[in-house]
């Protein structure tokens, strides 16, 4: 189950950088619409790290 979660929010932050790609192409730098994605990458990835933070002081993970 914890994995899922962690892959989840990984292919999300992905989308949400190849979201902002196509933004950048499209309104060919001049929209916000490429800030607001970028922005949504940084959220994501911040819960990705506060999700395997979590897991490793739960013991959910542990290090090899």
């Amino acid at each position: 189950m914890f994995k899922i979660v962690v892959i989840a929010l990984l292919g999300l932050v992905v989308a949400s950088l190849f979201g902002a790609l196509g933004f950048l192409v499209r309104d060919q730098g001049r929209g916000e619409r490429v800030a607001k994605a970028l922005t949504l990458r940084i959220s994501l990835s911040l819960l990705l790290f506060a999700v395997l933070a979590a897991g490793f002081f739960f013991g959910l993970i542990y290090p090899r």
